[in-house]
Parts: C-alpha cells; sequence; structure tokens
C-alpha cells in the first residue's frame, strides 16, 4: 500500500471528482487506446529504462500532484502520519541509503562501534545550519533519537530502534560528536537510521516541527496545508549547495486518473505516490508533454498467507502454494515485465545480504503435499481491489498458474476504501505491497519477526528470530551476510509470504523535468530541475 504498508495505515480515500485544476477527462478517453489500436500494443511506444538528465535551468518551479491526505497529516518526520513527500526537502538524516542499498554519510561524516556492537560513536559535520540559522550539533541528533523512542509519541520507527535504544545512553561529550551506547549489541544499527522517519529535527522543536518544517534540507518551508496545498522554497544557506529549483508546489488531486489527467494537460510536473499500471504508463508516455521515469525494483507485491488460519497452519500447504505457481507468468500478465520475480524472497535483489536461494516451480509435488496435509483438491478465496492497480492482474494471474497444481482460487474483489481495514492481516489469502528502501535487517525483523506489529502472515518461528539476533550482533560482515541469508531462506521455505515479483514503479513527469532520481520513499531533490 501506499507509503509504508502495515506501518502507517492507508490514507483515507476522498470521493472521486474531477482534477482540482481541470482538465478532467483526459485520460478517461485515451487509457483505452493502447489496447485497442488497429496495430496492436505492440505499436506503443516502449517505455524509457530511466528519467531524463542533464544540465538544468537555473532554478523554476516544480508543480507536483500528490494524494489527498488526513488533515492530521503533519511535517513531523518521527510521525505515522508525516507529509513524506516534504521530508527528503526539508530534512537531512545522520545516514542515508544510496542507489546500492549501501548506508552512507549525510549529517554525520562517520561512525563506529566497539569490539562488541554496542556503543557506536558519530562523527558529525560541522558548518550545518537549520533554516532558522541555528548550528546543526549533537544535542539536535540525540534529541532526534530519544524522541523517536519516545513510547508516547508512538513512531512508526520507534518499534524498530526502541529495543536497542535506551534514551539515558544517548550521550553528547561534544558538539560534533554523538555517542549512543545500546541495550543488545548491533552491527547494523547505522542502516536503521536511514528509515524516512529518522530525519534530524532541533533540539527541544518537537511541539512545533508538525507546523514549522524546520530542518537542514534542500528546501525550507513556505506554506502547508495539512492534505491540501503547499510549497517549499530552495534553501540557499543548505550545507550540499542551492537545490536547482527555486520552489516546489505540491498539490492534492483525488485520485489515480485525476493526477495522471493533470499531468497530461501540462497542469502539474509530477506525480507522486502514484504507480502508473502499465496501460496508462503507455499512454503517459505516448502523449507530447509527458514521459514516464522508472525507479527499478521499487515495490514488492506479495500474497500473505496468514499462518494463525486454516489452511496455512500447516506450513506443507504454505509451500505448495509457492511450488505451484510460475513468479514469471504472474510478471508477464500483471506487470507487462516491468519486474523481476521474486521468489518469496522480500530482500530485494543485488541488494546488502540478498541470496538468490529459490523455490524450483513443482506443481506435481505442490498437489503430492496438498494430499499429504490432507487438502487435496484445494479450494481457497484471494482477496484483492482496485487500490493497487496490480493487486487483481497479480491475483488472477496466480489463479491461473496454481490451477495446475489442482489449487483452486477464486479472486474476491473488495472495495478500496476499506482494503487495508477490514482486509489486510484479517483475511487468510490477499494481495498487497510495499516499498523496497528499508535495510534487510530492518525488513527482516519488522515484516516476519515473531510478535511485530507489520508480520501481515503472523508466522512466528524461534529459530528464524534466533538467526536474526544472532546476525546483528556479529561482527564479521561475511558471517552476518550468511545469516541474514539463511533467515531469508527461512522464509522461503517456511514463512507464509509469497512474493512473487519486484516491480518497477512507474512515475509520470513532465518532459522538461531532469534528473528525477528516486530512492526508496524519496527522490533527489538537490539536482531534480526543469529544462533550459
Amino acid at each position: 500500500m501506499p507509503r509504508s504498508p502495515g506501518a502507517e495505515g492507508a490514507p483515507p480515500r476522498i470521493p472521486r471528482r474531477t482534477a482540482l485544476l481541470g482538465g478532467a477527462g483526459v485520460l478517461g478517453a485515451a487509457v483505452l487506446l493502447p489496447g485497442c489500436a488497429a496495430s496492436g500494443p505492440q505499436a506503443a511506444p516502449a517505455l524509457p529504462e530511466a528519467a531524463a538528465t542533464g544540465a538544468t535551468a537555473d532554478g523554476g518551479v516544480l508543480r507536483m500532484a500528490r494524494p489527498p491526505a488526513s488533515q492530521a497529516e503533519t511535517l513531523d518526520p518521527a510521525s505515522s502520519l508525516s507529509a513524506y513527500e516534504y521530508l527528503g526537502a526539508l530534512y537531512s538524516r545522520l545516514v542515508r541509503m544510496d542507489a546500492e542499498g549501501q548506508t552512507v554519510p549525510d549529517l554525520a561524516t562517520g561512525w563506529e562501534s566497539d569490539d562488541a556492537g554496542l556503543v557506536w560513536t558519530f562523527r558529525l559535520r560541522d558548518g550545518v545550519r537549520f533554516h532558522d540559522g541555528r548550528g546543526f550539533t549533537s544535542a539536535d541528533a540525540a534529541y532526534t533519537l530519544r524522541r523517536i523512542v519516545d513510547p508516547d509519541l508512538a513512531s512508526p520507527q520507534g518499534t524498530v530502534l526502541g529495543p536497542l535504544v535506551d534514551p539515558g545512553r544517548v550521550h553528547t561529550p561534544e558538539p560534533g560528536v554523538l555517542v549512543v551506547e545500546l541495550t543488545t549489541p548491533n552491527f547494523e544499527f547505522p542502516a536503521l537510521l536511514t528509515n524516512y522517519h529518522c530525519y534530524v529535527v532541533p533540539d527541544g522543536d518537537g511541539d512545533t516541527i508538525g507546523a514549522t518544517g524546520i530542518g537542514t534540507g534542500p528546501f525550507r518551508l513556505d506554506s502547508f496545508s495539512p492534505g491540501g496545498r503547499g510549497r517549499i522554497v530552495a534553501h540557499d544557506d543548505h550545507w550540499e549547495g542551492r537545490p536547482a529549483l527555486d520552489a516546489i508546489e505540491m498539490f492534492s488531486m483525488t485520485d489515480i486518473q485525476a493526477r495522471t489527467n493533470a499531468l497530461l494537460a501540462g497542469q502539474v510536473d509530477l506525480i507522486s505516490q502514484t504507480n502508473l499500471d502499465f496501460a496508462t504508463a503507455r499512454v503517459v508516455e505516448a502523449s507530447e508533454r509527458a514521459t514516464i521515469a522508472r525507479s527499478v525494483n521499487a515495490q514488492w507485491y506479495v500474497l500473505p498467507m496468514l499462518t494463525t488460519a486454516e489452511p496455512f497452519t500447516d506450513a506443507r500447504v504454505r509451500r505448495a502454494m509457492k511450488l505451484a505457481y510460475d513468479p514469471q507468468h504472474v510478471i508477464d500478465v500483471a506487470l507487462q515485465g516491468t519486474g523481476v520475480p521474486g521468489n518469496d524472497n522480500p530482500v530485494p535483489p543485488d541488494t546488502p545480504y540478498w541470496t538468490d536461494y529459490a523455490l524450483e516451480r513443482d506443481p506435481d509435488r505442490a498437489r503430492a503435499l496438498l494430499a499429504e496435509a490432507g487438502h487435496e483438491g484445494l479450494s481457497l478465496e484471494l482477496y484483492t481491489s482496485a487500490y493497487d492497480p496490480v493487486f487483481t492482474p497479480m491475483a488472477l494471474a496466480y489463479r491461473d498458474s496454481a490451477a495446475e497444481a489442482g489449487i483452486d482460487i477464486t479472486v474476491r474483489n473488495t472495495s478500496a476504501d476499506s482494503y487495508y481495514t477490514q482486509i489486510w492481516m484479517q483475511k487468510p489469502l490477499m494481495a498487497t505491497y510495499w516499498y523496497t528502501g528499508r535495510p534487510a535487517d530492518q525488513l527482516l525483523n519488522q515484516v516476519f519477526r515473531s510478535g511485530s506489529s507489520y508480520n501481515e502472515t503472523a508466522w512466528s518461528d524461534g529459530a528464524f528470530d534466533d538467526l536474526l539476533d544472532a546476525a546483528r550482533a556479529t561482527a564479521d560482515e561475511d558471517r552476518r551476510r550468511t545469516l541474514y541469508q539463511d533467515a531469508q531462506r527461512m522464509v522461503v521455505d517456511e514463512g507464509g509470504a509469497m512474493t512473487p515479483m519486484f516491480a518497477d514503479r512507474l512515475v509520470g513527469l513532465s518532459r522538461d523535468v531532469l534528473n528525477y532520481h528516486e530512492s526508496g520513499f524519496e527522490f533527489d531533490y538537490l539536482n531534480i530541475g526543469l529544462r533550459p
């Protein structure tokens, strides 16, 4: 689901109407064209592999369309209701994740731990100033970390960092040095600080940060209306240099069609939080004003089996469900090839600690396992909705692929408005997705560890939890990699999550936009710009 499925919850739905800026009906007529053209889908233009790059104009204003959000939306980065299109523009973190999934410097220039992985020392960047002129010091970093783990704040990242960070053991021996004494060893601790809830805010500003947005990022706040319009302007004193743009204006628009119509009409330059389906993406790419930028492997799609509900309490049934289907078939149908097989492992390919371990499709073995478990001729309901355009094609493709193993699946299309309150984590089998951009340690602990509130399959295995604990406490990186890969093998072999595919996110943007680059939950605000 948008943002972080299972972490922030589904945004409230607003009744569908025309785009706030006008231009309604553009997509409604156009979206059928690729499949109806006399020359067939093959005649449609190929989607670009990457966004256009080059030297940008000096300044300019980027207009961004975003989904409507709650009136409780806030600029507080630690909140579960944070307006995250603003976050990467307004704030910086101690560390961030690069395109290869490595932890790299941001406000911290370097870090090291003691031999036990318990005491972490971060050396901070000098000369950085907040938007209001205050100098950034270790007091701000310490305040931010203590605040995230405060149970009264209920930050989504608090459940990840809370077991590790004791507020009384976060120290500031010098203005440029932060020391964190963890409660348990964790050699992956810096990677956990790359999360988008970990943006640094000024010391003591917790009560006002949701409205002021004061940070050290490349833009500063000009205006913000929760769930509505907003504007951010270039911060001339940004520590990495002034951004290419003068300003970014945010507009809330009701649904995917409204946002895409506005893009095609030239009323906005970029649509956010919107993974376009393949047919719509081809319409956008065929237009004169707009094009597509791919964010490779940006989302992983899941068919979770609730392991506390029959028949998925039996590991043989779960394995049979995985052996029964062909991930490539699901990709071809649901993504038209714009993705790669997930092989039931949620760790993205070619990122640190990923393993290529996979079960080979075997419908006959799947049929035998079901018979052994007493579920020969298994009939199931698979729940989906229009919440995401890929859900239903994925469910139908899985149904058709698994039929060869004698599994009879009925796809139930339910309301998008209540999908994440009445279906997700409640029905035994359903469709969902998550954004990538999480370090492997956080992903495996947050989504699969016993008792995690985001464990959508309710799978619980003490041996799996022990592997994660051992990996965190292991100083040797090769050994740590082996342990994380062993944990992934357990997810594949025994867990309740079927992960057919990683999907490229297809982002709609104006042909005048240059240097769009997305990583995890955000794009590069510093270098994005407009054609001269």
